[in-house]
């Protein structure tokens, strides 16, 4: 099936979850020209693109009954499994001809069931995860993963370039969730390393601050320069922080994937156990980065003494 260019001042943009996320990406294109009807669970979260000139609905169906492309982007996979396939989800609002976009982190095995159900109304469903976080959506430079029909994708060209600078298709259905899987992969054991090394240089410095000090251990300048200009250095090493969740949800649904594929992924597996730890002790909203808190407790070192100098 060929679809129209999609173009600003032309076609009607529907928005699904305006988090800190989605906020700034529907606003790019708004920015860009395009009318938008938005949608969240929690209205007032909307309120600043409501007042840059967006329309407000009341259910997801309807965002997607007043519009010709519809961008969702939620929390978890049951999240995008309400808004999109649930009583009052996208999909239902749908009309032939239109199209569909996941931009959530979620499952492959969910975006190709998402885009079956789409084919049989007409519909073209696109999965286009992305990375960058909320400085990359804030700042339009956003790398987008992306699967679905060819045509559709490329049709919604000026879209991808409002909202990122990477912008590659992967496949079909399914195809830019499984690139964001490896992704996520990457990131969950680089930060145990990354992390892991923050702590040895707090460990080897612990005896002299058990006896005479309350503070935090913190890294040399110099070992910080070493770690980003060797062998080691990743974007994780140059940018440890990180306004990500540490939510146990995301990487448990990437085992469940894992397990689904028949895939071993024991580092991601260990990976999930200390973000469990994270989150027990009250950092699930913390960071990636608070990994750091759950090996100072394997070491034997009270986190809660740390302070700035």
């Amino acid at each position: 099936m060929k679809y129209s260019q999609v173009e600003p001042g032309k076609t009607r943009i529907g928005w699904i979850g305006t988090g800190v996320m989605g906020a700034s990406m529907c606003g790019h294109l708004i920015d860009a020209g395009f009318s938008a009807t938005v949608f969240n669970r929690t209205r007032w979260k909307a309120d600043p693109l409501v007042a840059k000139g967006a329309a407000w609905a009341d259910s997801a169906k309807a965002v997607a009954e007043a519009s010709d492309v519809v961008f969702t982007i939620v929390g978890y996979p049951a999240d995008v499994r309400s808004v999109i396939l649930g009583p009052d989800g996208a999909l239902g609002g749908c009309r032939e001809g239109s199209i569909l976009v996941d931009m959530t982190t979620s499952q492959p095995s969910l975006a190709v069931e998402i885009a079956e159900l789409a084919a049989r109304r007409g519909v073209a469903s696109i999965d286009a995860p992305v990375s960058g976080g909320d400085v990359g959506a804030r700042e339009a430079r956003l790398s987008i993963m992306i699967g679905g029909q060819a045509e559709a994708i490329e049709a919604l060209r000026p879209c991808w370039q409002a909202m990122g600078k990477t912008i590659v298709r992967q496949g079909g259905p399914g195809a830019g969730q499984h690139t964001k899987l490896v992704n996520q992969v990457l990131i969950a054991t680089n930060m145990i390393g990354v992390c892991e090394g923050r702590c040895s240089t707090a460990i080897k410095r612990a005896s002299t601050w058990r006896r005479s000090s309350s503070r935090w251990p913190r890294a040399r300048p110099e070992a910080g320069r070493s770690r980003t200009s060797g062998r080691g250095s990743s974007p994780a090493t140059s940018i440890r922080g990180s306004s990500s969740s540490t939510s146990s949800r995301t990487w448990a649904s990437r085992l469940d994937e894992s397990k689904r594929m028949g895939l071993a992924m024991p580092g991601l597996a260990l990976a999930h156990q200390l973000y469990l730890a994270v989150a027990a002790q009250g950092h699930a909203r913390a960071g990636t980065h608070a990994l750091e808190l759950a090996l100072a407790s394997l070491s034997g070192i009270d986190w809660r003494k740390r302070q700035q100098r």
